[in-house]
Protein backbone atom coordinates (compact mmCIF):
# COMPACT_ATOMS: atom_id res chain seq x y z
CA UNK A 1 0.00 0.00 0.00
CA UNK A 2 1.45 3.39 -1.08
CA UNK A 3 0.76 6.45 1.61
CA UNK A 4 -1.96 8.69 -0.09
CA UNK A 5 -2.77 11.32 2.32
CA UNK A 6 -0.27 13.75 4.13
CA UNK A 7 -2.47 14.47 7.45
CA UNK A 8 -5.20 11.56 8.49
CA UNK A 9 -7.29 12.26 11.53
CA UNK A 10 -8.50 9.11 13.29
CA UNK A 11 -12.32 10.47 15.38
CA UNK A 12 -12.71 7.62 17.75
CA UNK A 13 -8.64 6.31 17.85
CA UNK A 14 -9.30 4.57 21.48
CA UNK A 15 -12.05 2.56 20.49
CA UNK A 16 -12.35 -0.54 18.96
CA UNK A 17 -12.54 0.11 15.59
CA UNK A 18 -10.27 3.60 15.80
CA UNK A 19 -7.57 1.74 17.25
CA UNK A 20 -7.77 -0.95 14.91
CA UNK A 21 -7.32 2.00 12.03
CA UNK A 22 -4.92 3.59 13.53
CA UNK A 23 -2.61 0.05 13.82
CA UNK A 24 -3.13 -0.68 10.25
CA UNK A 25 -2.32 2.88 9.41
CA UNK A 26 1.43 2.81 11.57
CA UNK A 27 2.12 -1.02 9.58
CA UNK A 28 1.69 0.55 6.78
CA UNK A 29 3.83 3.50 6.69
CA UNK A 30 1.62 6.48 8.04
CA UNK A 31 3.56 8.19 10.15
CA UNK A 32 0.95 11.90 10.40
CA UNK A 33 -1.75 10.71 11.95
CA UNK A 34 -3.83 12.98 14.45
CA UNK A 35 -5.51 11.64 17.42
CA UNK A 36 -7.96 13.66 19.97
CA UNK A 37 -8.34 12.70 23.91
CA UNK A 38 -12.09 13.58 24.73
CA UNK A 39 -10.32 16.03 27.56
CA UNK A 40 -8.54 17.70 24.35
CA UNK A 41 -11.41 17.39 21.94
CA UNK A 42 -15.61 16.88 22.72
CA UNK A 43 -16.80 15.79 19.26
CA UNK A 44 -20.38 16.69 20.72
CA UNK A 45 -19.18 20.28 20.30
CA UNK A 46 -19.37 21.55 16.87
CA UNK A 47 -17.46 25.09 17.57
CA UNK A 48 -14.79 22.67 18.53
CA UNK A 49 -14.62 20.37 16.34
CA UNK A 50 -14.81 23.21 13.38
CA UNK A 51 -11.89 25.01 15.35
CA UNK A 52 -9.99 21.77 15.48
CA UNK A 53 -10.54 20.80 11.23
CA UNK A 54 -9.78 24.94 10.95
CA UNK A 55 -5.82 24.48 12.75
CA UNK A 56 -5.16 21.18 11.86
CA UNK A 57 -6.81 20.89 7.98
CA UNK A 58 -6.52 16.92 8.01
CA UNK A 59 -6.81 15.54 4.20
CA UNK A 60 -8.25 12.54 5.49
CA UNK A 61 -10.94 11.07 8.26
CA UNK A 62 -11.74 8.44 9.50
CA UNK A 63 -15.05 8.85 11.63
CA UNK A 64 -14.91 6.14 14.04
CA UNK A 65 -16.19 7.97 16.71
CA UNK A 66 -19.72 6.82 18.03
CA UNK A 67 -21.47 5.67 21.17
CA UNK A 68 -22.24 2.41 20.97
CA UNK A 69 -23.71 -0.86 23.41
CA UNK A 70 -25.84 -4.04 22.58
CA UNK A 71 -29.63 -4.19 23.64
CA UNK A 72 -29.26 -2.97 26.91
CA UNK A 73 -27.65 -0.04 25.97
CA UNK A 74 -29.89 1.00 23.43
CA UNK A 75 -33.08 0.44 25.42
CA UNK A 76 -31.98 2.01 28.40
CA UNK A 77 -29.95 5.54 26.54
CA UNK A 78 -31.67 6.07 23.70
CA UNK A 79 -31.30 9.99 23.47
CA UNK A 80 -27.51 9.04 23.68
CA UNK A 81 -27.52 6.76 21.31
CA UNK A 82 -29.54 9.27 18.84
CA UNK A 83 -28.79 12.20 19.54
CA UNK A 84 -25.27 12.02 20.81
CA UNK A 85 -24.60 9.70 17.63
CA UNK A 86 -26.38 12.53 15.25
CA UNK A 87 -24.46 15.48 16.98
CA UNK A 88 -20.56 13.51 16.58
CA UNK A 89 -21.23 12.48 12.70
CA UNK A 90 -22.83 16.10 11.68
CA UNK A 91 -20.19 17.71 13.42
CA UNK A 92 -17.23 16.13 12.10
CA UNK A 93 -18.78 15.43 8.25
CA UNK A 94 -19.86 19.34 8.14
CA UNK A 95 -16.40 20.29 9.28
CA UNK A 96 -14.35 18.18 6.80
CA UNK A 97 -16.50 19.32 4.28
CA UNK A 98 -16.04 23.25 5.31
CA UNK A 99 -12.15 22.67 5.64
CA UNK A 100 -11.23 20.84 2.43
CA UNK A 101 -10.62 17.30 3.44
CA UNK A 102 -10.15 14.70 0.44
CA UNK A 103 -11.57 12.15 1.44
CA UNK A 104 -13.68 10.61 4.43
CA UNK A 105 -14.32 7.77 5.61
CA UNK A 106 -17.82 6.32 7.97
CA UNK A 107 -17.93 3.63 9.72
CA UNK A 108 -21.65 2.34 9.90
CA UNK A 109 -23.37 -0.53 11.45
CA UNK A 110 -24.98 -3.83 10.17
CA UNK A 111 -27.87 -2.55 12.88
CA UNK A 112 -29.22 -0.27 9.58
CA UNK A 113 -30.52 -2.45 7.57
CA UNK A 114 -34.78 -3.79 8.16
CA UNK A 115 -35.52 -6.46 11.08
CA UNK A 116 -36.74 -8.56 7.93
CA UNK A 117 -34.00 -8.15 5.33
CA UNK A 118 -33.88 -10.94 3.12
CA UNK A 119 -30.30 -13.02 3.89
CA UNK A 120 -27.68 -12.23 3.26
CA UNK A 121 -28.71 -8.36 3.31
CA UNK A 122 -27.21 -6.61 0.33
CA UNK A 123 -26.29 -3.06 0.77
CA UNK A 124 -29.47 -1.78 -1.47
CA UNK A 125 -31.75 -3.50 1.66
CA UNK A 126 -31.00 -0.46 3.18
CA UNK A 127 -34.57 1.71 3.66
CA UNK A 128 -36.88 -0.99 2.35
CA UNK A 129 -38.77 -1.69 5.67
CA UNK A 130 -39.22 -1.62 9.45
CA UNK A 131 -36.11 -1.80 11.07
CA UNK A 132 -35.46 -3.99 14.72
CA UNK A 133 -36.44 -2.11 17.42
CA UNK A 134 -34.23 -2.99 19.83
CA UNK A 135 -31.24 -1.43 18.31
CA UNK A 136 -33.31 1.39 16.91
CA UNK A 137 -31.79 4.44 18.24
CA UNK A 138 -28.09 3.65 17.25
CA UNK A 139 -29.43 2.36 13.52
CA UNK A 140 -31.48 6.03 13.01
CA UNK A 141 -28.16 7.85 13.68
CA UNK A 142 -26.03 5.66 11.70
CA UNK A 143 -28.48 5.83 8.58
CA UNK A 144 -28.67 9.88 8.90
CA UNK A 145 -24.70 9.74 8.52
CA UNK A 146 -24.49 7.92 5.65
CA UNK A 147 -27.79 9.38 3.79
CA UNK A 148 -25.62 13.29 4.86
CA UNK A 149 -22.30 11.23 3.30
CA UNK A 150 -23.93 10.84 0.04
CA UNK A 151 -25.70 14.04 0.17
CA UNK A 152 -22.11 16.10 0.32
CA UNK A 153 -21.20 13.74 -2.69
CA UNK A 154 -24.15 15.01 -4.70
CA UNK A 155 -24.51 18.52 -4.05
CA UNK A 156 -20.54 19.61 -3.07
CA UNK A 157 -18.50 16.55 -5.26
CA UNK A 158 -16.85 15.32 -2.10
CA UNK A 159 -15.54 11.66 -1.48
CA UNK A 160 -16.69 10.59 1.92
CA UNK A 161 -17.14 6.78 1.68
CA UNK A 162 -19.46 4.98 4.06
CA UNK A 163 -18.69 1.11 4.95
CA UNK A 164 -21.14 -1.34 7.08
CA UNK A 165 -19.04 -3.67 8.92
CA UNK A 166 -21.07 -6.74 10.54
CA UNK A 167 -20.51 -7.35 14.09
CA UNK A 168 -17.11 -6.46 15.54
CA UNK A 169 -15.05 -7.81 18.26
CA UNK A 170 -11.13 -7.91 18.80
CA UNK A 171 -8.64 -6.03 20.71
CA UNK A 172 -9.66 -3.19 23.02
CA UNK A 173 -13.09 -3.56 22.77
CA UNK A 174 -15.75 -2.85 25.76
CA UNK A 175 -16.39 -5.53 28.21
CA UNK A 176 -19.01 -3.67 29.94
CA UNK A 177 -20.75 -6.02 31.97
CA UNK A 178 -24.23 -4.66 30.88
CA UNK A 179 -23.72 -1.80 27.86
CA UNK A 180 -21.22 -4.16 25.80
CA UNK A 181 -22.21 -5.95 22.57
CA UNK A 182 -22.61 -9.67 22.80
CA UNK A 183 -19.33 -11.15 22.48
CA UNK A 184 -17.42 -9.52 24.67
CA UNK A 185 -19.87 -9.61 27.54
CA UNK A 186 -20.07 -13.37 26.63
CA UNK A 187 -16.06 -13.48 27.07
CA UNK A 188 -16.02 -11.84 30.54
CA UNK A 189 -18.96 -13.42 31.87
CA UNK A 190 -17.28 -16.77 30.65
CA UNK A 191 -13.85 -15.48 32.31
CA UNK A 192 -15.73 -14.53 35.33
CA UNK A 193 -16.68 -17.97 35.75
CA UNK A 194 -13.97 -20.02 35.15
CA UNK A 195 -12.13 -17.72 37.75
CA UNK A 196 -14.90 -17.82 40.48
CA UNK A 197 -15.21 -21.90 40.02
CA UNK A 198 -18.71 -21.30 38.99
CA UNK A 199 -21.13 -24.58 37.37
CA UNK A 200 -22.62 -22.26 34.77
CA UNK A 201 -22.89 -19.21 32.42
CA UNK A 202 -26.53 -17.68 31.59
CA UNK A 203 -26.76 -15.97 28.04
CA UNK A 204 -29.28 -14.47 27.02
CA UNK A 205 -32.29 -15.36 24.85
CA UNK A 206 -33.05 -19.16 22.72
CA UNK A 207 -29.38 -18.84 21.71
CA UNK A 208 -30.85 -19.45 17.94
CA UNK A 209 -30.38 -16.29 16.38
CA UNK A 210 -27.60 -16.39 14.03
CA UNK A 211 -24.98 -13.38 14.03
CA UNK A 212 -22.16 -13.04 11.92
CA UNK A 213 -18.53 -11.57 13.59
CA UNK A 214 -15.20 -9.78 12.16
CA UNK A 215 -12.50 -9.28 13.80
CA UNK A 216 -11.40 -5.41 13.92
CA UNK A 217 -8.20 -5.71 12.56
CA UNK A 218 -9.42 -7.35 9.32
CA UNK A 219 -12.46 -4.50 9.32
CA UNK A 220 -9.33 -1.49 9.25
CA UNK A 221 -7.04 -3.20 6.53
CA UNK A 222 -10.91 -3.23 4.34
CA UNK A 223 -11.14 0.58 5.47
CA UNK A 224 -7.23 1.26 4.75
CA UNK A 225 -7.92 -0.50 1.26
CA UNK A 226 -11.06 1.05 0.20
CA UNK A 227 -9.47 4.64 1.36
CA UNK A 228 -6.32 3.91 -1.51
CA UNK A 229 -7.95 2.13 -3.58
CA UNK A 230 -11.37 3.38 -4.08
CA UNK A 231 -13.70 6.75 -4.53
CA UNK A 232 -17.22 7.01 -3.06
CA UNK A 233 -18.66 7.69 -7.11
CA UNK A 234 -16.79 3.86 -7.45
CA UNK A 235 -18.34 1.59 -4.84
CA UNK A 236 -21.68 3.56 -4.05
CA UNK A 237 -23.55 4.75 -1.25
CA UNK A 238 -22.17 1.89 0.80
CA UNK A 239 -20.15 -1.34 1.55
CA UNK A 240 -20.91 -4.15 3.40
CA UNK A 241 -17.73 -5.59 5.27
CA UNK A 242 -18.22 -8.62 6.54
CA UNK A 243 -16.73 -12.29 6.35
CA UNK A 244 -19.98 -13.88 4.64
CA UNK A 245 -20.30 -16.68 7.44
CA UNK A 246 -22.51 -16.57 10.69
CA UNK A 247 -22.88 -18.79 13.50
CA UNK A 248 -25.71 -19.06 15.99
CA UNK A 249 -25.23 -17.44 19.50
CA UNK A 250 -25.21 -20.67 21.08
CA UNK A 251 -22.34 -21.48 18.93
CA UNK A 252 -20.47 -18.80 19.64
CA UNK A 253 -21.00 -19.32 23.58
CA UNK A 254 -19.30 -22.18 22.94
CA UNK A 255 -16.72 -21.50 21.25
CA UNK A 256 -15.95 -19.22 23.17
CA UNK A 257 -16.11 -21.57 26.24
CA UNK A 258 -13.58 -23.60 24.66
CA UNK A 259 -11.27 -20.42 23.95
CA UNK A 260 -11.68 -19.28 28.10
CA UNK A 261 -11.11 -23.15 29.31
CA UNK A 262 -14.57 -22.91 31.08
CA UNK A 263 -15.94 -26.40 31.83
CA UNK A 264 -19.32 -25.68 33.01
CA UNK A 265 -22.45 -26.32 31.16
CA UNK A 266 -24.26 -22.80 29.54
CA UNK A 267 -28.04 -22.44 30.75
CA UNK A 268 -30.39 -20.07 28.31
CA UNK A 269 -32.25 -17.08 29.94
CA UNK A 270 -35.61 -17.00 27.49
CA UNK A 271 -36.96 -14.54 29.12
CA UNK A 272 -34.45 -11.98 27.66
CA UNK A 273 -35.09 -10.58 24.05
CA UNK A 274 -33.36 -12.23 20.90
CA UNK A 275 -32.94 -9.30 18.52
CA UNK A 276 -32.91 -10.07 14.86
CA UNK A 277 -33.05 -13.32 14.49
CA UNK A 278 -30.23 -13.46 11.67
CA UNK A 279 -27.82 -10.76 10.33
CA UNK A 280 -25.84 -11.86 7.68
CA UNK A 281 -24.05 -9.45 5.01
CA UNK A 282 -23.63 -10.09 1.55
CA UNK A 283 -20.13 -9.24 0.97
CA UNK A 284 -20.36 -9.56 -3.01
CA UNK A 285 -19.42 -5.80 -3.28
CA UNK A 286 -16.13 -6.48 -1.42
CA UNK A 287 -15.09 -9.29 -2.36
CA UNK A 288 -15.21 -8.07 -6.02
CA UNK A 289 -13.33 -5.15 -5.01
CA UNK A 290 -10.68 -7.35 -4.06
CA UNK A 291 -10.80 -7.42 -0.25
CA UNK A 292 -11.48 -10.59 1.97
CA UNK A 293 -10.79 -11.13 5.40
CA UNK A 294 -8.07 -13.10 6.77
CA UNK A 295 -8.71 -13.71 10.84
CA UNK A 296 -11.13 -16.83 11.30
CA UNK A 297 -13.46 -16.63 14.42
CA UNK A 298 -11.45 -19.12 16.72
CA UNK A 299 -8.23 -17.25 16.02
CA UNK A 300 -10.05 -13.84 16.26
CA UNK A 301 -11.36 -15.08 19.89
CA UNK A 302 -7.77 -16.05 20.70
CA UNK A 303 -6.43 -12.91 20.45
CA UNK A 304 -8.89 -11.06 21.64
CA UNK A 305 -9.12 -13.53 24.90
CA UNK A 306 -4.98 -12.77 25.25
CA UNK A 307 -5.29 -8.85 24.90
CA UNK A 308 -8.54 -9.27 27.95
CA UNK A 309 -6.30 -11.28 29.90
CA UNK A 310 -3.02 -9.00 29.84
CA UNK A 311 -4.96 -5.50 29.44
CA UNK A 312 -6.27 -4.79 32.88
CA UNK A 313 -7.43 -1.68 32.37
CA UNK A 314 -10.60 -3.99 30.02
CA UNK A 315 -11.50 -6.17 33.00
CA UNK A 316 -12.96 -2.88 35.22
CA UNK A 317 -16.55 -2.88 36.34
Amino acid sequence: MSKLFQKTFIAGHKGLVGSAIHRCLSTNGYTNIITQNHDELDLLDAIAVNSFFESERPDAVYLAAAIVGGIHGNSTYPVDFLLGNMKIQNNIIEAAWRHGVQKLLFLGSSCIYPKAAPQPIKEEYLLTSLLEQTNEPYAIAKISGIKLCSAMNRQYGKDFMCVMPSNLYGLNDNYHPENGHALPMLLRRFHEAKINGLDRVVIWGTGTPRREFLFADDLAEACVFLMENYTSAAVGELVNIGTGEDCTIMELAQLISEVVGFNGGIELDVTKPDGTQQKLMDVTKIHSLGWRHKTSLREGLEKTYYDFLTNPTLRRP
